[in-house]
Formats: structure tokens, C-alpha cells, sequence
């Protein structure tokens, strides 16, 4: 069987993930994603009104014309997890294939809530729902799974395309978290499993995130007692207290909302995407808040929230906002400008549960974010995070349990791909021949 792999988006930058594998006359697609950075550079961008071939130009969405070179039919379009360099694309490109998006509960929910935002295309794709550990037919030879990972996303899932020449793993994106504070465990077992039986590993397409980072990426949980810890050193402050995290890191949101209460404090989410996601995790019981947790996403609810906490009393709550990157029009960034009723007083606590993105336009953001926080007094609590991505030894780990007969190094530009590219070396792959660097929009022949 002919197996081929088009690099389509997410080879020369991290955002706007695209990889479709065609395995004989069967294609799946992996990630529809949106560089976000590529929109925010941009004043009043709604990405809702554009067409795709705009954002296609401005680099913000993947170029997919290379799909015309694969000779088969779409059979599934699969995004990995709800963050939005992964399923951001879908509701400007998914119109045209004829073909079902096939994702985890959580995952489909979000994208659901993408579609019905878009204003300029209609999508009609079916919407299949998926869990890990099940499979699904992708024609007659060939065959879907899904197996459990850990990220900073609740849901998330390492799709696996068996086919009779071997497996394809698309490793993006995970941690190796065995304690995770919602959800189960990486399911390294199966990684085993699949590296070891019928023809083993075909392919093993990995994101190449923290390659350079020694050591092991630790636990959620570590993250969650980073953060208790913090929170507690504060619990006698008698002033404003402020938290931002990624919206759609669930389980931080949850610690968060514990530990505001654990410290005689009201918690309260603000901004769309903080309603958006932890609204979306409890709707469907991956979470349980308190009833009286407060959701406000809309500006006049936030703002009318803000002047309620200013009555009542700074010292009795705790906002959880967006704006941990700087974005422009998030709540934290309004704060920092003075653009809401809340005000900050010299000495008030801002916690980032959260570390910069590292590309310029997030890393300006939040520099310009520190600043306008700091010249009001507010002292920062910094980098009170754990990433989602592999460190070295994960990576290694990975090889280990899968060893996989080739490479492709994803989800990151050249220099991002030369530590992972060493590490591969050093198992004894070569650049060339099993060790496949790609660009986007180009072909891998894996088996003619």
C-alpha cells in the first residue's frame, strides 16, 4: 500500500497545525489550526467575516492546495484537542471535504461553537464523537484510534492510523502526566502496545515544543501545588488579588477557583473564552464548580461584575480574566490601561498562571501588559505554569515505547526542530533517510 504524508501547516512555525497521510485511497487529515499571532498583529481582525483565502495570505490559516496532490478521498478530518492552533481552521476550510470531523466530546463541542461563529462559510461536515480508546473504519484496509494523553487541555487524544504497512502516530500535542488533576493518565501502556504488535510503527509524527529542555516535564499537579502555595502566601493581603490563566486550561482554572475559596475569597471568571471553555467543561461534567461560580464573557456583565466586586469590597474576591499573553483586548490588559471599573492600588497581586507563548508578538504583549500592571503598583506573581509539551527525556520515552521505523518533526520552525533532530540522531536515525525535516507544503513518500 502506497503511504504518503503532505506537511501542510505547523512545519515552519508553532500554529496553524495541518498534516493529512494517505494511506492507498484513504486520506485523513489531522489539525485545521489559526496562528493566532498572525491575526493579533492586526487591529480589528474578525477572522468570523474573512475568507479563507485572506487568511491564507496573512499566514494565518494553513495553505492547504497541496491536498490536489494526494490521488484519494478525504475519509475523516481528526483535530487532536480544542486548542486553536488546532481546530481554529475548521470552520474556513472543513466545507471542502466530504468527509466527518472526528474528535473527543470536549473537542467536539468547541468546534461545534467555531461553526456556529463563522459568518462566512457554511460547514455541514458531520460531527462524530469519538473517545479515546475506541476506533473507527477509515475504508476497507484501514483503521482509526485514539488513544488518552495529557495536555494543557482537558480531552486530548494521540490519533493513530493503522494500515497494513504499519502504524502512523501523530504525536501532537502532549505531556507525560501520570497525576493529572482532571481526566486520566497518559496511556503509555497502548504507546507500548502499538510500538510492538503487527508491523509496529510506521511513521511517528512528534511536536518538537520544549526538545531542548532537559529533564522531564512534571505533573499538573506540581503546577497545582506551585500554586497553592502562592495563593496561600497571600491570604492575609487585604487588597485586590487578580488571576489569569490559559481559558482553556481547565484544570488550572479549577485549582484556581479551590484555592480563591480555600483563602476566603469569591472566585469569578471573566472574559468570552474563560465563560466559553470552563461553561463548555462543565456542561458536559468534565468539571464541577461551585453553583454560585459566577461566568461573565459579555463587556457590559463584566464590566457590571467589576464595579460590584469595587462596591463590595476588592478583598472578598478573586477575578480569573483573560489577558496572560497581553491580547490586546483582554480583561487583564484592560485593567492594566485603566479600561474597566476595577481598580488596581499599589501593592494588589496580579498572578500569571501562565508562561509567555515564546514568539515576539506574544512576548510584546505581555511585556507592554507587565508594565501598564506595574506603573498602577500591582506587584506580579510570575510563571506559576507547567507546560503541556514534552521535555527531552519524554521525547525519549516516546521512541522508546514506540520505536518507530521513521520521523517527522512537527509543530515548530527549522531551529525549533534541531534539538529534537539531535536527540533522533543520537537513537540512531538519519536526516535523509528515516529522520524526514519538512516544510509546509510538501510530500513525504513513506512506502511507493
Amino acid at each position: 500500500m502506497e503511504i504518503e504524508i503532505a506537511t501542510i501547516g505547523g512545519y515552519e512555525a508553532v500554529g496553524r497545525q495541518m498534516t493529512a497521510v494517505r494511506a492507498g485511497d484513504d486520506v485523513v487529515i489531522f489539525d485545521m489550526g489559526l496562528n493566532l499571532s498572525k491575526v493579533l498583529i492586526h487591529d480589528n481582525v474578525e477572522t468570523e467575516r474573512m475568507h479563507s483565502l485572506d487568511l491564507i495570505d496573512m499566514g494565518a490559516i494553513p495553505d492547504d492546495r497541496v491536498m490536489s496532490e494526494l490521488e484519494g478521498d478525504v475519509k475523516a478530518i481528526v483535530p487532536t484537542h480544542g486548542h486553536l492552533d488546532h481546530i481554529g481552521a475548521i470552520s474556513k476550510l472543513a466545507h471542502r471535504y466530504d468527509a466527518p470531523i472526528v474528535a473527543t466530546p470536549f473537542t467536539i463541542e468547541l468546534v461545534k461553537q467555531q461553526i456556529e461563529g463563522e459568518q462566512k462559510f457554511g460547514v455541514e461536515n458531520d460531527l462524530v464523537k469519538m473517545e479515546a480508546g475506541e476506533t473507527m473504519r477509515i475504508g476497507d484496509h484501514n483503521e482509526l484510534e485514539f488513544v488518552n494523553v495529557t495536555h494543557s487541555i482537558i480531552d486530548a487524544i494521540n490519533p493513530v492510523l493503522h494500515t497494513p504497512e504499519g502504524a502512523i502516530v501523530y504525536g501532537l500535542d502532549k505531556r507525560m502526566d501520570h497525576t493529572p488533576v482532571i481526566g486520566d493518565p497518559i496511556d503509555m501502556e497502548r504507546f507500548r502496545e502499538i510500538g510492538r504488535e503487527g508491523e509496529g510503527v510506521l511513521c511517528y509524527i512528534e511536536d518538537c515544543t520544549n526538545a531542548g529542555k532537559k529533564g522531564r516535564t512534571p505533573s499538573e499537579s506540581v503546577a497545582r501545588r506551585h500554586l497553592k502555595d502562592v495563593m496561600y502566601s497571600v491570604e492575609d493581603y487585604d487588597g485586590g488579588i487578580v488571576a489569569t490563566t490559559f481559558s482553556s486550561h481547565i484544570a488550572r482554572v479549577k485549582s484556581l477557583v479551590e484555592f480563591a475559596e480555600d483563602i476566603g475569597r469569591q472566585p469569578v471568571l471573566l472574559g468570552r473564552s474563560m465563560e466559553k471553555y470552563s461553561g463548555t467543561a462543565e456542561r458536559l461534567d468534565f468539571v464541577e464548580f461551585p453553583d454560585d461560580l459566577g461566568m461573565y464573557g459579555h463587556r457590559k456583565s463584566v464590566d457590571r461584575t467589576f464595579k460590584r466586586i469595587m462596591n463590595e469590597g476588592k478583598e472578598n474576591f478573586l477575578p480569573i480574566v483573560t489577558g496572560h499573553q497581553g491580547e490586546p483586548r483582554a480583561m487583564l490588559t484592560r485593567m492594566g490601561r485603566g479600561e474597566t471599573p476595577y481598580e488596581l492600588d499599589n501593592g494588589d497581586k496580579v498572578i500569571f498562571s501562565a508562561r509567555v507563548i515564546p514568539e515576539p508578538t506574544n512576548e510584546g504583549q505581555r511585556y507592554q501588559s507587565e508594565k501598564l500592571l506595574s506603573m498602577q503598583g500591582a506587584r506580579i506573581y510570575d510563571d506559576i505554569h507547567v507546560s503541556g509539551h514534552l521535555n527531552r527525556e519524554g521525547h525519549y520515552q516516546m521512541l522508546d515505547a514506540l520505536q518507530p521505523q521513521n520521523i517527522v518533526p512537527a509543530h515548530q520552525d527549522l531551529s525549533g526542530f534541531s534539538s529534537y533532530v539531535s536527540l533522533a540522531e543520537d537513537e540512531g536515525y538519519k536526516a535523509g533517510r528515516d529522520l524526514h525535516i519538512s516544510r509546509n507544503g510538501q510530500m513525504i513518500q513513506l512506502v511507493e
